[in-house]
């Protein structure tokens, strides 16, 4: 038969126990293992934005805008998927990145599952009625490309009809033709991604 072992042994022998098993996943804390996968879609998003100068100004852009924007959408993929994305149609409309990002963040805090209460859906608060509009009933709203394609379209068809009159663009926009409450929202909003 043995003795047992005194509780104060015992106790030191527990606690460095622990603290070896802790020790790693403190240092992992501390300095995450790069993910490869993120790492080549970051790299793939640099190298293939067409929508930018060149792939310094892309770099510059995206690490820029995804740090301001990292509080709203958590998924890093996504969030650049997002951001290359508006790029890209606010040169096709030729209409400034930041605008189309204030007005994504006066609309949907850049939730690409919003839906408002009168159905609009997505990062940009599309009506589904445009679907049907135009013919294209099986698009999904809810999809990054097609809710900006959508979205920065419209935008642009507004300030057209508007003979360039960027405040009457955006209420004809929101549904609130005449008003000024909600350009001067997305005015302020826009100027949270000024370069």
């Amino acid at each position: 038969m043995t003795a047992p072992v005194p509780a104060k042994i015992l106790r030191h022998f527990l606690i460095g126990l622990l603290l070896a098993c802790l020790l790693p996943l403190t240092a992992a804390a501390q300095e995450p293992a790069p993910d490869p996968l993120l790492r080549q879609a970051l790299k793939d998003a640099f190298a293939d934005s067409d929508s930018f100068d060149d792939r310094f100004d892309a770099e510059v852009w995206l690490t820029d805008m995804s740090g301001r924007t990292a509080r709203y959408v958590d998924d890093e993929l996504e969030r650049i998927e997002i951001l290359r994305t508006l790029h890209a149609e606010a040169r096709r409309v030729e209409l400034p990145p930041s605008l189309l990002m204030g007005l994504m963040h006066t609309e949907s805090l850049f939730d690409r599952f919003a839906v408002s209460v009168v159905g609009a859906q997505g990062l940009m608060q599309i009506m589904p009625f445009w679907k049907k509009e135009i013919g294209r009933e099986q698009d999904n709203l809810m999809n990054i490309q097609t809710n900006i394609r959508y979205g920065s379209t419209i935008l642009k068809h507004y300030l057209e009809r508007s003979k360039g009159n960027l405040t009457e663009a955006l209420a004809r926009y929101n549904g609130s033709y005449g008003k000024t409450w909600y350009p001067e929202k997305v005015f302020k909003n826009q100027k949270r991604y000024m370069e």
